[in-house]
């Protein structure tokens, strides 16, 4: 049934993934895309880029927009949203208890100074997946790329002027 099958991958999602959406998106994509074919490769990174200018977290809403799509409706849109949500919550509660008590120890630091960095690859691997052929075919996407780049690194721009201005950009160079 297509509804266990939403819930049983987004909670796998959910629960062994690290460092937010962005860190999230490999995993989901290879989830959605190649193991279930749920959304084509040009589907996956469509949503992932309206995923940026809709409210919530990222990784919310690719669930969201995939459980609607393979399942057909809002029931779909449902579960895969809280099969995703439920493991951070099950964890936070769990841990948070303790964090707080803990949180200078010698061992948790040192399971951070692991995580931090595992985290930060996951968001590498994240963004070469949305470099895939169809996204840089042209040097004026290279162009849309370094512009975006350089406004938020250099002129510390930010993030839905910049979404915005390359969507009106997009809408005339294309």
């Amino acid at each position: 049934m297509i509804y266990w099958q939403l819930f049983a991958t987004f909670f796998k999602i959910g629960l062994f993934n690290f460092g937010g959406g962005y860190a999230m998106i490999s995993f989901i994509q290879n989830e959605v895309v190649h193991k279930h074919a749920w959304l084509s490769v040009s589907e996956f990174t469509d949503i992932v880029a309206v995923s940026q200018v809709t409210p919530g977290p990222v990784g919310i809403n690719l669930a969201t927009y995939t459980g609607y799509t393979a399942a057909d409706g809002v029931l779909g849109a449902a579960v895969a949203t809280f099969a995703v949500c439920l493991p951070s919550f099950i964890l936070m509660l769990a841990v948070s208890r303790y964090f707080l008590k803990y949180r200078n120890s010698p061992s948790v630091e040192a399971v951070f100074s692991g995580l931090r960095p595992a985290v930060i690859g996951l968001i590498a691997a994240a963004a070469l997946v949305l470099c895939n052929g169809e996204n840089f075919v042209d040097y004026k996407s290279l162009l849309f790329f370094l512009g975006a780049f350089v406004a938020v690194w250099k002129f510390k721009a930010g993030p839905i002027g910049v979404i915005a201005a390359c969507g009106v950009l997009g809408w005339i160079v294309y």
